[in-house]
């Protein structure tokens, strides 16, 4: 998860940075933090909570410049502490770096070991100071960021969406399978590179294209400009992406979220046809899956469960015991719409498996008669090492048991998952082309005791694109 930002404007970036960052909420709730450049002075407000909790008229005005970057964190590597929250700052021969970071590396503590060996200290621990000390020790002597972003993926493993602030210049890069987004955005007086393309839409912008795999995006006063610095024989686009994180709203490597959805829910009755009386979503998320669903089969699509707007996302809340409390003040019954009836209940996923009983007890206590559970996912069954707090197999309902065993344990009338083959083809890039570990136990990266498909990366520094020379507002360069 986590969400990143980017942004050179002729406007002041302080304002807009916030309201993206807004957007981006949904990314991460643990913290919040942005960095500015105005002249000799790097500007950094940061702190643990909800962006609207963290800043405010005054901290924002006091960010001053036309360049900055901002980060919400959800945390997988690194502990849920001050000093965690992003962005990071470095400082060394006359430059300011600051640094944000979506994703995981899963090769962080040899690499961590290695820099401690040499005698750097980390004040951190988070694989996200690695990336800026990377960096940083790459700037020492080169001071191009094309040879510092070189040498990190070169020296990387594992998913990175990065966005750096180096003195009054936003640079951003994606790691080379492309497994967290990023994309790129026109504002009225300068650019933007955001997790998400509704981040761009905040501050009504134009969409142009997402940043591609391996490829490194410069912005200052002058426009922007890339560099393609790796390609691979395939992509690896985290699935979970299309499945629950990103916003319905959201454009990701060419593809409207919401329709994803859509289709999921169409294949899921088409997968296994079931009588009811009513189709009804866990909102957010299986909202449009229930569309789908109910636009496929012919059942009513019917809200029988409400959500209070002012709770944040229980699947990324820090400990069990918060997630489960959280269920019963985050969701309410619709009575009305569920007494007597025959209920298809369709959610995006099934990880733990708490939040899916209760919220299928809560239906039953409504007056349901019968419960018939649909999941956009196959069942997860394997951790994630990239960017998902599931670490552990024995977390992991599905891990190892039939689906008998997991209907059984939720309290379901009926469960049916998605077939892999039918999301991958909702989805429409081919399953080559996405990061399925948790749902195969196969990754795209090299991870200790798991089974691996491997990538053939090749590293083309020097390579510029060009396709933005589309945009004439006079400052684009290519």
């Amino acid at each position: 998860m986590c969400g990143i930002v980017g942004i050179v404007d002729a406007g002041g970036v302080s304002f807009p940075l916030y309201y993206a960052l807004y957007a981006l909420q949904h990314r991460g709730q643990e913290s919040a933090g942005i960095s500015t450049f105005e002249g000799t002075t790097l500007y950094t407000h940061k702190a643990q909570g909800l962006v609207a909790e963290v800043f405010n008229s005054q901290t924002l005005q006091d960010l001053r410049g036309n360049a900055g970057i901002g980060h919400v964190r959800y945390p997988t590597t690194g502990s849920k502490v001050p000093e965690n929250v992003q962005p990071f700052n470095f400082r060394y021969r006359g430059l300011d770096l600051s640094i944000a970071h979506n994703g995981n590396l899963v090769n962080t503590a040899e690499l961590r070991e290695e820099y401690e060996h040499r005698g750097q200290i980390f004040c951190t621990t988070t694989d996200t100071e690695i990336i800026g000390n990377i960096i940083a020790d790459a700037l020492r002597t080169s001071k191009s960021m094309e040879d510092a972003v070189l040498l990190c993926m070169r020296r990387l493993r594992g998913s990175y969406a990065t966005v750096a602030l180096l003195n009054d210049t936003v640079y951003a890069f994606r790691d080379p399978l492309g497994i967290k987004p990023l994309c790129i955005g026109k504002l009225e007086n300068g650019y933007i590179v955001a997790s998400e393309s509704v981040a761009i839409d905040a501050l009504d912008g134009t969409f142009i294209r997402d940043v591609r795999p391996g490829e490194l995006i410069r912005i200052d006063e002058s426009g922007l400009t890339s560099t393609q610095i790796a390609t691979t024989n395939r992509k690896a686009y985290c699935i979970f992406e299309y499945v629950y994180f990103a916003r319905a709203d959201s454009v990701m490597d060419g593809t409207l979220v919401y329709d994803v959805r859509r289709r999921i829910g169409q294949k899921l009755y088409d997968a296994n046809p079931v009588e009811a009386d009513t189709a009804c979503p866990v909102p957010d998320s299986g909202i449009a899956y229930a569309a789908g669903y109910a636009e496929q089969s012919g059942i009513p699509f019917i809200e029988g469960l409400m959500k209070n707007r002012y709770m944040g996302r229980t699947f990324i809340m820090p400990t069990q015991e918060q997630r489960e409390r959280a269920v019963r003040i985050k969701l309410n019954t619709v009575r009305g719409n569920l007494k007597d009836k025959r209920v298809v209940l369709i959610d995006d996923s099934i990880v733990r498996g708490t939040t899916s009983r209760r919220i299928v007890n809560m239906i039953r206590d409504a007056g349901a008669e019968e419960i018939h559970l649909r999941v956009g996912s196959p069942p997860i069954i394997a951790p994630c090492y990239l960017g998902v707090d599931m670490p552990t197999r024995t977390e992991l309902i599905a891990s190892g048991k039939e689906i008998e065993t997991v209907r059984k344990s939720v309290g379901a009338t009926s469960l049916t998952y998605i077939p892999l083959d039918d999301l991958v083809e909702a989805i429409g890039c081919g399953e080559r082309n996405l990061c399925t570990g948790c749902l195969t136990g196969c990754y795209p990266v090299d991870i200790n005791g798991e089974k691996s498909c491997h990538s053939v990366v090749d590293y083309v520094a020097g390579t510029h694109q060009s396709d933005l020379s589309t945009f004439k507002a006079g400052k684009e360069r290519t």
